[in-house]
This record gives C-alpha cells, sequence and structure tokens, in this order.
C-alpha cells in the first residue's frame, strides 16, 4: 500500500537542523518528496532509507527569495502539497539588554518570515484540485511567559493567532494548523540546559519524564498534513510531554506524595 505522502512534495523552512531535521526524516518515511531550505547548506544529506531530501537555499525572511524558491518548487515538481514552517528560534537575551534591532530580527524570523512562505505556499495550493496543508512551528513560549526570549515568546504567540486566522481565511482549499512544542534535545541543548546533568534535570519536571525528540515533532507534523487529519484545521497541537507541572507544587510542604506513599498506596489497592 502506498504511503500517505507518496509522491506529495512538502517543503520543511529550517528543515537541516535541529527539530528540522526530524521533521524532514520523518516526512521521507511517510513517502514524501522533501525539500529542505536554510541559508545554509546542511554538512550532510539528510536520507532515509532510499529517500533523500532536496536542499535549496533561502533566506526566509526575504519575499523575493521565497517567492522564487517556491517557483522553483512548481517548475522542478509540478506540486506543492505541505509546508511547514519551521524556521525559527532565538538566543537567550534579557529584553531590557537586547537592543531593538535584536527584538525586530527576532519577530520577523519568528512571526513575519512564516506569513512570508505560507502566503508564497498557499497561492499555489489555492490553484491545485487537492489544496495543501500549511504547519507552523511553535512554541509553548507563547502560551506561558518566555524571559530571556521575551521577543520570541511574543512572536509565537502572533504566530498563534496568524495560524487560526489563516486557517478561516484560506479554507476550504488550504488547511492551516500549528503545534506548540516544548523543550526538545537536541544537539544545542547544552546552550539552553547546560550539560547532560542540565537536561536530566530539565527533563524531570516534564510529566512524561523527557524531552521530546526531533522525531517526536516530525511524527505530528506528518499527521497534521496527512489525510487523517484532513477535518483538522485551526489548531494548535501541543507536543510538550504534558506541559510544567506547577511550580506551587514543589514549594508547598504538604500534600507530597514520595515513591514510598505511591508504594504503600499502589499495595493498598491491590489488596482490596
Amino acid at each position: 500500500m502506498p504511503s500517505a505522502g507518496d509522491g506529495q512534495v512538502v517543503l520543511v523552512t529550517g528543515g537541516v537542523r535541529g527539530v528540522g531535521v526530524g521533521i524532514s526524516r520523518a516526512f521521507l518515511a511517510a513517502g514524501y518528496v522533501v525539500i529542505t531550505c536554510a541559508r545554509r547548506q546542511p554538512d550532510t544529506p539528510i536520507v532515509v532509507g532510499d529517500r533523500e531530501a532536496e536542499f535549496l537555499g533561502c533566506d526566509v525572511r526575504s519575499e523575493e527569495e521565497v517567492s522564487d524558491l517556491v517557483a522553483h518548487i512548481m517548475k522542478r515538481h509540478g506540486r506543492l502539497d505541505a509546508v511547514v514552517n519551521n524556521a525559527g528560534g532565538s538566543p537567550f537575551a534579557l529584553a531590557a539588554e537586547a537592543s531593538g534591532r535584536f527584538h525586530r530580527k527576532i519577530i520577523e524570523l519568528n512571526l513575519l518570515a512564516p506569513l512570508t512562505v505560507a502566503r508564497a505556499a498557499n497561492e499555489v495550493m489555492q490553484q491545485q484540485l487537492t489544496g495543501g496543508s500549511i504547519t507552523m512551528i511553535s512554541s509553548v513560549s507563547a502560551l506561558r511567559p518566555s524571559p530571556g526570549t521575551a521577543a520570541y515568546g511574543a512572536a509565537k504567540a502572533g504566530l498563534d493567532n496568524l495560524t487560526t486566522s489563516l486557517a478561516v481565511e484560506w479554507a476550504p482549499k488550504v488547511r492551516v494548523n500549528g503545534l506548540n512544542v516544548g523543550m526538545v534535545e537536541t544537539e544545542q541543548s547544552a546552550l539552553h540546559y547546560g550539560g547532560e546533568d542540565g537536561v536530566a534535570a530539565v527533563a524531570r519536571t516534564v510529566p512524561l519524564g523527557r524531552l521530546a525528540t526531533p522525531a517526536d515533532v516530525g511524527a505530528c507534523a506528518v499527521f497534521l498534513a496527512s489525510p487523517a487529519a484532513a477535518y483538522v484545521s485551526g489548531a494548535m497541537l501541543a507536543v510538550h510531554g504534558g506541559g510544567e507541572r506547577p511550580a506551587f507544587l514543589e514549594a508547598a510542604t504538604t500534600n507530597k506524595t514520595t515513591d514510598t506513599d505511591r508504594a504503600t498506596v499502589d499495595s493498598e489497592r491491590d489488596r482490596s
């Protein structure tokens, strides 16, 4: 039986590093023709089995370069079925200490660039009989305070609203959804959480007991682009392992449950 994405074409922005590689590999495994784009070419090709992702250089902040990118895809493949707006991110910088130019660049990359790519993709998808799907890679920073990356969190909050707005404007031909991604373990994790001990300590704050992998995010992105999500549009899917334990639970001096307490409860339940 053909894969869900057999022969379909997907563009993954920023699809050559970190979370982007996981997304690209997931779509390759699902049978898609995968085009990745970034400002710099990957050090090694992205390959799954006998399938290899194509790479095209593009600065997604440039309307001209994005227009040329989509035109090249259409000329080469004749279709564009899905887009995953993954390019984005921010270094740690306190809002009062970072420059205005820095904040503008962060908002440009994380909010305006996805809009630019989405508009170019929508233009061709509206002309296709089968329409298309656009997925925005957002963040839990859109849903909670984001100290140290305030402009990034604000941009992602804007991206969430953009997602739901475009889903209304571009229906029924084009579905638009998003992923609110939590903490992901990548080759850059040490920059955010410290070494192995830091990553392990952060992982313990997640209800599922670990950070996400790029493959976890990729699987969700493939789902949103697939026929299984044919009636899903304007949705924001949380990919965060259950979120974060409320801080007051750790600060409180009562109603604590230890491993010994849990074992006792389990034992009593088994005898009942």
